[in-house]
């Protein structure tokens, strides 16, 4: 188990419009499925959530005990020295999807408000990736 260094919530917590995260997960056939999420935040010091209001192949994949990748990037950590290889982190882990429950309420009520916009009528799901590694572009262990 990893945790998410306190340096960089913040920054994940407030990526969204501008630093998205990207989030991998393995299709039955063997590829990656990539996709975009704003609403990716820091839960606690060893989960990421999102919530999941897609209908295509990333929200089929997603169930509890997936896989999940998360890549962040966000430049301006590199200038900073934070993130020094790109300004990137790499979050790998295992989801849990709250479908309701104190969780599932939770993310909702952190989500940021251009993604509830998107989800008005609250069909979508919050999942909790819990994180097993963290490391930087070249694969070392993010500095706690």
């Amino acid at each position: 188990m990893a945790a998410i260094p306190k340096s960089l919530h913040e920054h994940i917590n407030t990526a969204y419009p501008q630093f998205t995260t990207l989030v991998g997960t393995s299709l039955p056939n063997g590829y990656a499925q990539i996709t975009v999420r704003g609403s990716t935040m820091v839960f606690d010091d060893e989960h990421l959530a999102l919530w999941e209001r897609g209908r295509g192949s990333t929200n089929a994949a997603i169930q509890d005990g997936t896989k999940v990748t998360v890549f962040f990037r966000k430049p301006p950590l590199r200038e900073s020295g934070l993130l020094p290889r790109g300004g990137v982190a790499r979050f790998y882990g295992t989801a849990k999807v709250h479908k309701s429950g104190p969780i599932y309420d939770k993310v909702w009520e952190r989500l940021v408000e251009p993604e509830k916009k998107s989800d008005a009528e609250k069909k979508g799901y919050a999942v909790l990736i819990k994180i097993e590694r963290a490391e930087d572009l070249g694969g070392n262990p993010l500095p706690q």
